[in-house]
């Protein structure tokens, strides 16, 4: 069969692989700890979930503009732009059913063939597939471990260039868990004025941090706000992965773009969702801050665990719920590894799904109990042990 060239780059995503292999060894009697998707294992805030069923028994299941109800966005407009210092009109703000088609539309409005496209490397593989899809020419830019994970930015000043129309950005970083400070965020703010390019800033882990760390945006640097798109949602703040409920802010031009593409695609995003997203930004939020608390204390002894296997180290994550660790000491590729600790009862992710700078790495998420922590780092210092 013959299909569109567009479609040929693109490949699964890695973590959902794992996952059925996982499960297929589930289903012949294995146990397996999952530490491979990048999901929260906290329900959704009870109020949160009472709103949208509320909203259901109302009636408020119907079509709704495609940017979204005005209501949602106005709170948007104003929890972002208190989060950021920065002021957000409603105008600004595109809701889309889960993050994923603010991070996509906005690179298909801006992005002509052949125009480059700076994204961070290890990767959500979601960038380099809507680089592609736009036909722009995808150029990563290595994450370093001795730079706690943020941009190279020797290879930054190499790479970047007139031609580069967008620069990706994603602090807390999926998958190392680093965060970018603002020295280097100026740095690249810099440049992208200089050269006129945009920057798409993917916000997601915002309010996962550790330790005091502090996650700037891009857009708070002054000069900034009028060529960056924020992209945010509640799947992770408030375990609501299944609920597809994200925004992107950007500026009103852009957003009016954005909006066509929704219409002619996705059409809108639920309206009893989005009723959820208001309860969810404008109720109790001690729901996120115990949550995050319970992450902090499940990367201590993740992270402290790991660094007492042989062949292992790891930094601890700044932000987000994803350790990072370095296991070049087990001569093993990122995928062999992976490989051994599924067959040994644990499923991770080859840092290699995530780009070429992730290779010598593997993924590991602590959204799981504090006791299945446990028992994977028991099987993972017994199959790494015995190598």
């Amino acid at each position: 069969m013959n299909f569109a060239h567009r479609t040929d780059h693109l490949h699964p995503e890695g973590a959902y692989q794992v996952l059925a292999r996982a499960q297929e060894l589930e289903q012949k009697g294995m146990d397996i700890i999952h530490l491979e998707i990048g999901e929260p294992d906290f329900a959704t805030p009870a109020h949160v979930s009472l709103a949208g069923i509320r909203a259901i028994a109302t009636g408020h299941t119907r079509y709704n503009p495609p940017a979204g109800l005005a209501s949602l966005r106005q709170v948007i407009a104003e929890y972002a732009g208190k989060l950021r210092n920065i002021n957000i009109d409603i105008d600004q703000v595109v809701v889309s059913p889960g993050a994923k088609p603010n991070l996509f539309f906005p690179t298909l409005a801006l992005v002509n063939p052949g125009d480059e496209v700076i994204y961070p490397d290890p990767g959500f593989p979601t960038y380099q597939a809507m680089i592609g899809v736009a036909g722009g020419k995808a150029v990563p830019v290595p994450l370093l471990e001795k730079n706690g994970f943020s941009f190279d930015l020797e290879a930054f000043d190499r790479l970047v260039n007139e031609r580069t129309r967008l620069i990706i950005l994603n602090s807390p970083s999926n998958p190392t868990g680093g965060v970018i400070p603002l020295p280097d965020l100026e740095h690249i703010a810099r440049a992208a004025m200089h050269f006129g390019a945009w920057v798409l800033s993917d916000e997601i882990y915002n309010q996962l941090l550790f330790d005091g760390t502090l996650a700037p945006s891009i857009a708070s640097i002054p000069g900034m706000q009028e060529r960056t798109i924020i992209i945010d949602g509640f799947s992770k703040t408030y375990a609501m992965t299944g609920w597809r409920l994200g925004y992107g802010i950007m500026p009103a031009e852009l957003a009016r773009r954005v909006e066509l593409l929704l219409t002619h695609s996705l059409g809108c995003t639920a309206h009893f969702t989005q009723l959820a997203g208001i309860e969810a930004l404008t109720g109790p939020q001690e729901y996120v801050s115990m949550m995050a608390q319970e992450y902090r204390r499940r990367r201590d002894r993740l992270v402290s665990g790991l660094n007492e296997i042989p062949g292992l180290s790891c930094l601890l994550s700044q932000g987000a719920f994803y350790a990072f660790p370095n296991i070049q000491g087990t001569r093993k590729t990122s995928d062999q590894l992976a490989n051994l600790l599924l067959e040994g009862g644990v499923a991770v992710l080859p840092g290699s799904a995530f780009g070429r700078y992730g290779e010598g790495y593997l993924r590991i998420v602590f959204a799981n109990s504090y006791a299945n922590i446990e028992r994977a780092l028991a099987r993972m210092d017994k199959v790494i042990s015995g190598l």
